[in-house]
């Protein structure tokens, strides 16, 4: 009675032949478990694979990758710029005449674009003696060739490639606090990276904690080494320490930044020459190039700073930057026109390679294509 209590079904009454079996053959009990076993697994991968490929069939489709923005054309970046300079010629020869009275509104126009006075006066008689009496597009036409003449005669000469002999090539870098110095350093290094050129920074700028800290951020994004002081310490000390660690290491570029304070011309005058003089002490010839960074929305404030620093250090190159948020980039045709330095790169933008090489064909283009653009 208990027994089947225990097994109602009589199931081991019904193993019992089956165990003894086994027991009298157990080689082929164990093929036959084996078997079994295959079975099972063969059976549970079986439907693993129906129920992954019942999942991929209930899943929504993959969605396509989007593609990247395109990068914003020059003439976008420009827009401001164009606007205010090329976009009034459309407001004011629009459906009138080429006569004295237009001409004195363009008058007005060109003095109130940050050309300065000298380089309005020249695009004013240019219009004058080649497109009175015309029409607009005459206008038009006569400016766009005479900004481009003077713009092509600033035009930077091509990158050469660096040889063992050349390096490091050492560029001294100027501009006042709030220019875009310290970033225009970092776009420019990241530049040299990508071309595989090692890079030494040197944090020159020791009267700004800031610039430090900033300068260092910069090269820790691009992989550069960065020579520092404390602040306050001696900014010569801290360009020969950066020269003489690019020539120890073999470096191909070392790039010195620059106090940004607006004082007096003597003493900026006696601080640059002090950095000059050490840098060429440790390198012959150095610094090979001396760039100046201008903010473009000072207007002809630039020009301004850009006397100043000529007249303290020997310039070879001018930076513009922040082009792209102003309409006062036509103070770039005024410092073509008074200084005839060359424009080595303008910057339009956040990004490093918003740091563009000047073009004159280019940036003319751009000019005058957003400025026929209505609205």
């Amino acid at each position: 009675m208990l027994r089947t209590a225990m097994d109602p079904t009589g199931f081991s009454e019904r193993l019992t032949p089956l165990l003894d079996w086994a027991n009298a053959h157990p080689f082929a009990a164990l093929g036959v478990a084996a078997a079994l076993l295959l079975l099972l697994l063969a059976s549970a991968l079986g439907l693993r694979r129906r129920s992954a490929r019942r999942v991929a069939a209930e899943a929504p489709p993959a969605r396509e990758p989007e593609a990247a923005p395109a990068p914003l054309r020059l003439a976008d970046r420009l827009r401001r710029t164009s606007e205010a300079l090329v976009g009034g010629l459309d407001r004011i020869f629009t459906g009138r005449a080429v006569d004295a009275d237009t001409l004195e509104e363009l008058e007005a126009l060109l003095f109130s674009a940050d050309l300065g006075v000298q380089t309005a006066e020249s695009l004013l008689e240019t219009v004058r003696r080649t497109a009175q009496g015309g029409d607009p597009a005459g206008v038009r036409a006569a400016l766009r060739d005479a900004i481009l003449e003077k713009l092509r005669k600033v035009e930077p000469p091509p990158d050469a490639a660096l040889t063992t002999a050349d390096r490091p090539h050492v560029i001294l870098v100027l501009g006042v606090n709030g220019s875009g110095k310290t970033t225009t350093i970092g776009k420019l290094a990241a530049q040299h990276v990508a071309r595989g050129r090692t890079v030494i920074l040197g944090a020159g700028d020791t009267f700004r904690a800031a610039a430090i800290e900033q300068l260092q951020s910069w090269g820790a994004r691009v992989g550069c080494e960065v020579i520092a002081s404390r602040e306050g310490g001696d900014p010569a000390a801290v360009a020969f320490d950066t020269v003489k660690a690019a020539v120890a290491r073999g470096a191909d570029v070392a790039i010195i930044d620059t106090a940004g304070r607006l004082q007096t011309k003597k003493p900026l005058m006696d601080e640059l020459s002090k950095i000059a003089r050490v840098i060429g002490r440790e390198r012959e010839g150095a610094p090979h190039e001396t760039l100046l960074v201008l903010d473009a929305n000072t207007g002809q404030n630039a020009i301004s700073q850009a006397r100043m620093f000529t007249e303290a250090a020997p310039v070879s190159g001018l930076v513009l930057t922040k082009l792209d948020g102003t309409a006062k980039g036509g103070v770039l045709i005024g410092l073509a026109d008074a200084l005839g330095i060359p424009v080595r790169f303008v910057g339009v933008g956040e990004s490093i390679e918003d740091l563009r090489s000047f073009s004159a064909a280019e940036f003319v283009d751009a000019l005058f294509e957003v400025g026929a653009q209505p609205g």
